[in-house]
C-alpha cells in the first residue's frame, strides 16, 4: 500500500518537476555557449591590441611611423568585423534560446491544456 503511494507520489513529483529541470538544463546550456563566446572575443580582442601595442613599441623614426599608420585601417577594419561576426554570433544564440523556450512553453501548455 505504502510502496504504491511513494511511487504515485514520486511519478507526480517527477512530471511536475519535469518542465523546470527542461528549463534549468537550457539556461545551463546557453551559459555555458556564451561563456564560451565572451572567452573566445576576450581572447581575439586581447590578441588584437598586443600585437597593435607590439607594433607600436617598434616605432622608431618617421618611417616605421608611416608604416604603423598605414596598418591602422586595416587592424579597424579587422576589429570592426571581429564585433559585427560576434554580434551576429550573440544574436543567433538569444534567437535560439528565445526559440526553444517558446518550444517549451507551448509544450508545456498543451500538456496542461485539454485538447
Amino acid at each position: 500500500m505504502y510502496t504504491d503511494f511513494f511511487k504515485t507520489f514520486s511519478e507526480q513529483t517527477e512530471k511536475s518537476m519535469e518542465p523546470y529541470v527542461k528549463f534549468n538544463k537550457l539556461v545551463t546550456k546557453n551559459v555555458e555557449v556564451l561563456t564560451e563566446l565572451q572567452l573566445n572575443a576576450i581572447r581575439t580582442y586581447s590578441e588584437m591590441g598586443l600585437a597593435q601595442m607590439k607594433a607600436a613599441s617598434e616605432v622608431k623614426d618617421a618611417t616605421s611611423l608611416t608604416a604603423f599608420s598605414g596598418q591602422q585601417l586595416s587592424v579597424l577594419t579587422k576589429l570592426s568585423q571581429q564585433m559585427m561576426d560576434d554580434s551576429n554570433k550573440l544574436q543567433a544564440i538569444a534567437k535560439e534560446f528565445k526559440d526553444d523556450v517558446e518550444q517549451m512553453t507551448s509544450e508545456n501548455l498543451k500538456t496542461v491544456t485539454p485538447a
